[in-house]
C-alpha cells in the first residue's frame, strides 16, 4: 500500500495555530488530515498562558491561511482573542479533530507510511504525519539546588496567570525573556510589593514598533541579510531608540542581536519593561544560582529574601519520546528538518513549529502549513 494512497489520512499532531493551518492547506489540496489533540480544545496551549500576553506581531501579519483576523482584535491581538481566532478556523475550514487523544510514539509502519500508537491503545496508520505539538510543549524548570527545600512559593512561569495573587508580595522573576520580561511588568502594574527581575544574559530590547513600524516588519526584511551586517544596523538602531540601562543593572548586550537569534535567543519587544526599570520598579539582579530555605542565592554572592519566586526559564520540545528513535532530532532534541522538507531516512514526516523566528511565529507556521500541504499532495 503507497504512502498516497488516499485510503489513509494524513495525521497531523496537536491542535494549536501551526497544527490547524497545515490540516486546513491539506484539505485546500483536497487531501484528508485528522488532527491529534491531547487536550479537550484546540489552542490548548493559548488557553493557559498568562492573561496580559498579546501577540508581538501585528493582526495582518499573524493571520493562518484562508482565514483573516477580524480589524476589532486591535493590532496586537489578545491571548483571548487569539483563542477565539483558531476556534473559528476550525470552524470555517471545517477541521476533522479528534480531542482527547495523545500520541505516544510515531514510527514506520509495515510496509510503507506511519504507525501512531495513541491513547486508549490506539494503533493509527497514515499516508504522512505532521508534528506540531509546539515549541513551547513541557515547562522547563532548572535543578537549583535547595530549590525543593525553599519555603516561599516557587512557580514555573506556565502556572502564572495575573497578578492578583502576589498583591503587595515581594517576587522574583528569573529570566529576562519576552516572558519574563511581561510578567515582570504585570506584577509590578498588578501592585506587587516588589519586583527584581534575575538576569543572566542581558537581552536585546526592541521597542515594538517606531514611528508605526512594527520590529516584525524589520525581522522579516533582514531574514536573509548577512549576520555581522544586521548585527551592526540593530546596534544603531538600539542606541538611537533604547535608552542604556547600565547602572540600573540592564547593560547592552555585548553580542549581536542577529548572532543571538541565530543562537535562538529572541530580543524582547518592550511592553513597559524599559519604563519600568528607568523608573525602578522593576529592579535587575544577578543570576539564580541556589536556594537556602527562604533565600535565593544570586550568582554575584548576594542573598535576597523573595516571598515568590517566577521561573521564566522556558519550555522544552520534548520530542525524544515522540520521535526520538527515528534520528529525525539534532542534539538539542530539535527537529533537523521543517516545513516542507523531510528527512531522508522519514519521508513523510514533517515538523512545524519548532523555530522562534524574528520575522513571527504565526506568520512562519502559515509559510510552512503551504510548503507541507505541497509537499504532501506531490508525494
Amino acid at each position: 500500500m503507497a504512502t498516497n494512497d488516499p485510503t489513509r489520512p494524513v495525521y497531523v499532531i496537536g491542535a494549536g495555530p501551526g497544527g490547524l493551518a497545515v490540516a486546513a492547506a491539506l484539505r485546500g489540496r483536497g487531501v484528508r488530515a485528522v488532527v491529534l489533540e491531547k487536550a479537550d480544545a484546540v489552542g490548548d496551549s493559548w488557553r493557559h498562558h498568562y492573561d496580559r500576553l498579546r501577540l508581538h506581531t501585528t493582526r495582518r501579519l499573524s493571520a493562518l491561511p484562508g482565514l483573516k483576523m477580524p480589524r476589532s482584535f486591535g493590532r496586537w491581538v489578545a491571548r483571548a482573542d487569539v483563542v477565539r481566532y483558531l476556534e473559528k478556523y476550525a470552524q470555517v475550514h471545517e477541521l476533522e479533530i479528534v480531542t482527547g487523544v495523545e500520541v505516544s510514539a510515531v514510527e514506520r509502519a509495515d510496509g510503507d507510511g506511519w504507525l501512531l500508537h495513541a491513547t486508549g491503545g490506539r494503533r493509527l496508520t497514515g499516508r504522512a504525519v505532521v508534528v506540531a505539538t509546539g515549541y513551547n510543549h513541557t515547562p522547563y524548570l532548572p535543578e537549583w539546588p535547595g530549590a525543593d527545600a525553599y519555603t516561599g512559593t516557587l512557580l514555573h512561569a506556565g502556572q502564572y496567570r495575573n497578578p492578583a495573587p502576589y498583591a503587595g508580595k515581594d517576587v522574583l522573576v528569573v529570566g529576562s525573556g519576552n516572558t519574563g520580561a511581561e510578567i515582570a511588568v504585570d506584577l509590578v502594574d498588578g501592585g506587587a510589593g516588589r519586583v527584581r527581575l534575575a538576569v543572566r544574559t542581558a537581552p536585546h530590547i526592541l521597542r515594538r514598533s517606531t514611528a508605526g513600524w512594527p520590529a516584525q516588519a524589520s525581522g522579516i526584511l533582514v531574514r536573509r541579510l548577512p549576520v555581522p551586517l544586521v548585527d551592526r544596523a540593530a546596534g544603531a538602531v538600539a542606541r538611537l531608540s533604547v535608552p542604556d540601562l547600565s547602572d540600573k543593572g540592564l547593560p547592552r548586550p555585548e553580542t549581536g542581536l542577529y548572532a543571538r537569534v541565530r543562537e535562538g535567543a529572541i530580543p524582547v519587544q518592550d511592553v513597559g519593561l524599559i519604563a519600568a526599570v528607568q523608573s525602578g520598579r522593576v529592579e535587575p539582579v544577578a543570576a539564580v544560582e541556589s536556594f537556602e530555605g527562604a533565600k535565593v542565592v544570586l550568582a554575584d554572592g548576594s542573598r535576597i529574601s523573595p516571598e515568590v519566586v517566577v521561573a521564566a526559564t522556558g519550555y522544552r520540545r520534548a520530542l525524544e519520546g515522540l520521535v526520538g528513535e527515528l534520528g529525525v532530532l539534532d542534539g538539542r532534541g530539535r527537529p533537523t528538518v521543517h516545513g516542507g522538507r523531510t528527512a531522508p531516512t522519514a519521508p513523510g514526516l514533517y515538523f512545524t513549529g519548532f523555530t522562534n523566528p524574528i520575522s513571527g511565529m504565526f506568520r512562519e507556521l502559515a509559510i510552512d502549513a503551504e510548503k507541507i500541504a505541497k509537499a504532501v499532495a506531490r508525494s
